[in-house]
């Protein structure tokens, strides 16, 4: 056959660093991105409208029932045939990413918010506090203790997930 593999790729620390670079990038923006969603998402996941919850649900269904890299793929080739749109493939795949990382993480707020006990909603309400008031003093500070491992782990998934790039 006669081929040579080219071995200095394989041993060259400043391609190994790059590539460690870009994947650390990645997974950081990837993250803030997909968090900063999963919170919109996931406080529209538990209003009591039907127009604000359905559309949320259906995004975090979608985007959690299918795979990462079909989504990725589907960015990249559909979504510039579908709206004319032609995007490079890094964005692509960071917009995959961040959307796959908000709907994991919209379900990991909206349990975290929904395990607060009834008692300390009511408490609140007592104390005559405002819904926004309601969540960022008395709700959210005790959701986040609760919600701190799932997000963790998150994170380290987002991380991994970046292989598929």
């Amino acid at each position: 056959m006669g081929y040579q593999f080219n071995w200095s790729v394989v041993f060259n620390l400043h391609e190994w660093l790059s590539a460690a670079l870009v994947t650390c990038y990645y997974a950081f923006g990837t993250t803030i991105a997909g968090l900063l969603i999963g919170v919109m998402v996931g406080v529209a996941l538990i209003a009591r409208r039907a127009w604000i919850w359905l559309p949320a649900r259906c995004y975090v269904g979608f985007f959690r029932c299918t795979p990462l890299l079909v989504q990725i793929v589907w960015f990249y080739y559909a979504l510039p045939i579908l709206s004319g749109l032609t995007i490079s493939a890094w964005a692509a795949s960071g917009l995959g990413m961040s959307l796959y990382m908000g709907a994991f993480s919209a379900e990991i707020f909206r349990g975290g918010i929904v395990s607060i006990e009834r008692g300390q909603w009511d408490a609140a309400r007592a104390l005559g506090l405002n819904h926004v008031r309601l969540m960022r003093l008395v709700i959210l500070p005790q959701a986040a203790r609760r919600m701190l491992r799932p997000v963790a782990n998150q994170c380290i998934l987002q991380l991994k997930n970046t292989s598929l790039l």
